[in-house]
């Protein structure tokens, strides 16, 4: 059972005060006619989405951050969070430099902390990300700068607000550019086809070529999770105003595909022939 079946099977209800219904990572609550509040919630595990050198600034951005960019694919403006921690010991050092990263970024949007839990045991925080996962040699600098996009991811709250009203759909990278796609996809009833050379074309400038390392930057693309970035729809006379979008929030975009009628998710090479590979998301609970 994945992930997403053990959530269908076992936490599913039906939702009366949620316009979106239970299974999206930012949930809608309408508290009147007029207003929604839009609640995110997630949890990182030492060993599981960090590493256990993890700067603690670093981790406390992190933690903030992934939460945020799920309210930005739903558009909607930071407010306010809570924070449950669980901690081993109380290590004063670690937790000011920890704090200090984690405030940082509220400060920055205006997101005040209103409340939590803490407790001793294993580290845990609140919030939930899924890390890169094998293994693959790389140049010291191009590791660091994966790293620190790994422990600092940026939420696009800007880019997020700006494309209201303009983009028919989004969500945040977390788990992989197909598989949460994907979501969005089944939860639309429809299917859609991406390219792979214009949505590989960043990593593989990066890498120094395409031909060589292919298949590995296809997969990091395409499968390989904590990106935060927004995957979102919007219909093609739209595009204007999804560059007036990108550009208002200086966050680059890039069109990668085209939604269609059919179900299913294709990936197709630079001749327009699908791709044979399968490309698969981080699954909790996946084989």
């Amino acid at each position: 059972m994945g992930e997403f079946d053990l959530i269908a099977r076992y936490f599913t209800r039906p939702a009366r005060r949620s316009p979106l219904g239970v299974g999206d990572d930012c949930a809608l609550l309408q508290p009147r006619s007029g207003m929604q509040l839009a609640v995110s919630t997630d949890l990182l595990l030492e060993g599981r989405h960090f590493l256990s050198t993890v700067d603690p600034a670093r981790l406390g951005h992190k933690a903030l951050a992934v939460n945020l960019s799920d309210l930005a694919a739903c558009g909607a403006e930071p407010l306010a969070f809570t924070l449950a921690i669980a901690l081993p010991r109380v290590d004063e050092a670690w937790l000011a430099a920890f704090a200090a990263g984690l405030l940082a970024l509220a400060d920055a949007h205006a997101c005040e902390l209103v409340g939590g839990d803490t407790t001793r045991g294993p580290l845990a925080i609140d919030i939930t990300a899924e890390a890169f996962r094998g293994t693959v040699s790389l140049p010291q600098e191009v590791f660091d700068a994966a790293r620190a996009r790994l422990e600092m991811p940026q939420p696009r709250i800007a880019l997020g607000l700006a494309l209201r009203g303009i983009a028919t759909s989004a969500i945040d990278i977390s788990d992989g550019l197909l598989a949460d796609l994907g979501h969005v996809l089944r939860k639309s009833a429809v299917g859609a086809t991406v390219e792979a050379r214009p949505a590989c074309a960043l990593l593989a400038a990066a890498r120094g070529g395409w031909a060589a390392e292919r298949e590995r930057i296809e997969d990091l693309v395409f499968a390989g999770g904590d990106d935060y970035e927004l995957a979102f729809t919007a219909p093609p006379a739209a595009r204007d105003a999804v560059q007036a979008a990108a550009a208002q929030s200086g966050t680059p975009v890039a069109r990668i595909g085209l939604i269609e009628s059919q179900p299913g998710l294709r990936v197709v090479g630079a001749d327009g022939r699908p791709l044979a590979r399968r490309f698969a998301g981080f699954d909790h609970f996946g084989s």
